[in-house]
Order: C-alpha cells, then structure tokens, then sequence
C-alpha cells in the first residue's frame, strides 16, 4: 500500500497568489518547449441525459510528475466535477488525489497570463475583457501580474454581471476597471484581448483589433464553437497550447481553415516552443498575436504539484491508500 494524499478544494483554495500559478505553469510550459509529452483532451458527449465526460494528461519529466485531469459536466445533475489525479514520474506512485474544481481558474488563468507574458506589447496597458464568469476573473487576476494595466474594459451580455465584475475588479486593482455595453467597445484599441465565454459564435469582429493586439481566447474547445472569427485567425500570429489541438478541436482555427483563409502552416508555434526559445514569439510592434488555450495537462499537472507540495508543508489534506498492481491484481 501507498500513502496517498487527498485534498479537498478547500485545502487548496488560499495555498498559492496568482503570480505563485503563474510561475509554475510557466515552468511547465517550458518542459513541454523541450519535449514533455502531453496531448489534447478526450471528449465524450451523451445526449440523454446531455453532457461531457473529459480527460486531458501530461508528464513533466524535470518536475517530477505526472497526471491530468477527468471531469464530468451536465448529465443528470446538471453540473461539474472535477478531479486531478498526480502520479510520481520517476517511481510511478499516486502521491495526490485534488478535487481540482477551486484550482481550475486559477491554473487555466496562469497559462493564459504565460501566453500574454510571452506575447502581449511589454507597453501594454489596456485590457478588454469578454466574459465575467469563473474564468474570466482568473483570467484577470493572473494576467495583472504580468503586465501593470491602467484600464480594464469589460462586456458581458448581462448588463448585471459585468456591472458586479467592473466593481470588483476596480476595488481589487490599481487599473481602473469598467463596464462597457458592447464586445467591440471592450476590443477596440486594446492592447490586450481576453474571451471567456461560452458562446459558439465569434463574440467580436477581428477587424476591431487594433495593431500590435494580443488575444488569449479561452473559451471554447470544440470543432463546432469559435469565440475568434476567420478573421481574427487570418489577421493574427497564431499559437496554440498544442499545435496538435490546432486541427482537433480549436473551433477558431478550424473555421479559418475551412474557409480558406489559412493553411496548417499557419500555426507559428505552441506555447511551450515561445516559453522555452525554440520560437520567436512576438517580432514587431504592430504584430496581432493569438494564444489559443484549449485547457492542457500541462498547466494541469504543473499547479497540482505546486499544490500538493505546499499542502506537505502545511499539513493539510488527508492521507488516503492505493494498494499496488502486484499486491490487487489477484485474479
């Protein structure tokens, strides 16, 4: 048997700021620039009852773990669950079962904060904000410690939820943050885009991006929904979290592709090949870049790990046992 060590999503929920994600998914987005093995997610839908079964995993050799995350959404309680198993990647053994719900935003923010890092003008100081859910808001949070913005702009359909999101957000960063009443009013003249919606069709047009935009689009991971038009894709340096999900389930490029306007070619680069120096990222001023996050085991695996060791110092979470193939397997 094997010790094992659960943590609940309140264990996790204050372990690690923002900036602490940030630099652990950067770290993780290295290893894969160098070879770390991780792949786009597998996807299960059922209609009767409606919803999605997903999985996505990752090793990062020079971290020292492994694993990914599982999660179900809709079915017949009509909502989410979310669990992120972490193995050893030297021995192979289970150190850490997380109830990865409370992480969520916070490591998908990191990556996307990598990306604006890597990519986003160093001059960059307004950022327009589609969306205000979960996300949006980790999002926010992570990519304010990378870049000191002065104005965040943000729209949401619901007049309500971007009101609430504008109020928090200005009390909570030195950037004056408002709420505006349109997606381009949000788009036009930033030097930063965020999507994180849950729309199937594109939520802005690209001719609104100004030159010299970066867009982190975050939203959607499906052939058949794209929050970026054609095009935005045409218009823009495009990097994916895997070039492998490029013509998976990245629902913006895909479209791109299919209209014609672009070739497979025209994936510059992953994350990880920027994050490590193996590819450029942004060479000009007046360069629309576009980081398309699908959700990864790379980030996935990267904030569990800072997690369950900060959760070891601490003392917290509870011990739980595996018992090994050799002893279980008995036939």
């Amino acid at each position: 048997m094997t010790d094992t060590l659960f943590l609940t999503s309140a264990d996790v929920r204050d372990l690690a700021t923002p900036a602490a994600y940030m630099d652990a998914v950067r770290e993780g987005y290295r290893q894969r620039g160098n070879g770390a093995p991780a792949q786009p997610r597998s996807k299960f839908l059922r209609g009767d009852p409606e919803g999605m079964f997903t999985s996505y995993a990752a090793i990062l050799p020079e971290t020292g773990a492994m694993g990914g995350y599982m999660y179900s959404a809709g079915f017949g309680a009509e909502d989410a669950w979310f669990m992120t198993p972490l193995f050893d990647a030297d021995s192979g053994e289970p150190l850490a079962l997380l109830d990865g719900a409370s992480m969520n935003p916070f490591k998908t923010g990191a990556a996307g904060a990598v990306a604006v890092d890597e990519l986003a003008r160093d001059d960059a100081e307004t950022i327009g904000i589609v969306g205000t859910g979960a996300q949006a808001r980790g999002q926010l949070k992570a990519t304010a410690t990378v870049r000191e913005f002065t104005d965040v702009r943000v729209y949401s359909p619901t007049p309500e939820n971007r009101e609430r999101f504008a109020a928090d957000f200005d009390d909570a960063l030195e950037a004056t943050v408002r709420a505006v009443d349109s997606s381009e009013a949000a788009v036009g003249g930033a030097d930063v885009v965020i999507t994180a919606t849950t729309a199937s069709e594109p939520v802005f047009d690209g001719d609104a991006l100004a030159p010299g935009t970066h867009v982190t689009a975050m939203g959607q991971y499906s052939r058949d929904a794209r929050e970026l038009d054609t095009t935005t894709i045409e218009r823009a340096t495009y990097v994916p979290d895997l070039r492998e999900r490029a013509t998976f389930d990245a629902g913006s490029f895909l479209a791109a592709l299919d209209a014609g306007v672009v070739t497979e070619d025209h994936v510059h680069a992953e994350l990880g090949e920027v994050v490590a120096g193996t590819e450029p990222g942004r060479t000009s001023e007046d360069e629309i870049t576009v980081f398309d996050s699908g959700g990864t085991g790379i980030e996935t695996v990267a904030a569990a790990y800072m997690l369950y060791e900060r959760a070891r110092e601490e003392g917290r979470g509870t011990e739980i046992s595996f018992a090994p193939a050799s002893e279980a397997l008995t036939g």
